[in-house]
């Protein structure tokens, strides 16, 4: 069995702490949209996410996990939530499958496991962060002027 495999099969026997342990965790941070969706949202969220980390890992391809991190781009953006809260939620969904692989596994299987682990959900943050941001530069924002803070005080009305 690869070690791909190992991981997949061990993030599946470890679902329910996992989930429930990133689910607690983003419940306790600044992340408003999150914390406000309530425990059972996080949950469904959490779950969904998992199960396309364990799906890369099972065929070995990042194709549905970075379309799956796009989505979740875009219906965030436009429900205005703020990148750093995405992040926040895939980031305690990482925290917690780290702690369980440290807490179960034994140490020579560490460094395997968090680098599968970290390489699909690192693939999965770096699609998301992409996407939210093409769409928030593809917005029409107003533009800012940036000389006027480079002027000097001269040139507006200051000693």
């Amino acid at each position: 069995m690869s070690e791909a495999s190992s991981t997949a099969r061990f993030l599946a026997a470890e679902r329910e702490p996992i989930v429930s342990t990133a689910t607690d965790t983003l419940g306790r941070t600044a992340a408003r949209h999150y914390v406000d969706a309530g425990p059972g949202v996080r949950q469904e969220r959490h779950e969904a996410l998992l199960d396309h980390v364990i799906d890369a890992l099972e065929t070995r391809d990042l194709r549905r996990v970075i379309a799956y991190a796009e989505q979740i781009a875009q219906e965030r953006f436009e429900a205005g939530v703020d990148l750093s809260e995405v992040q926040a939620a895939f980031n305690a969904l990482e925290e917690a499958a780290w702690s369980r692989v440290f807490e179960l596994l034994d140490p020579t299987q560490y460094a395997d496991a968090i680098g599968l682990i970290s390489t699909v959900l690192g693939t999965a943050k770096d699609a998301l962060a992409r996407r939210y941001v093409r769409l928030a530069t593809d917005t029409q924002a107003p533009a800012l002027d940036y000389a006027a803070l480079f002027r000097g005080p001269q040139q507006h009305g200051m000693p």
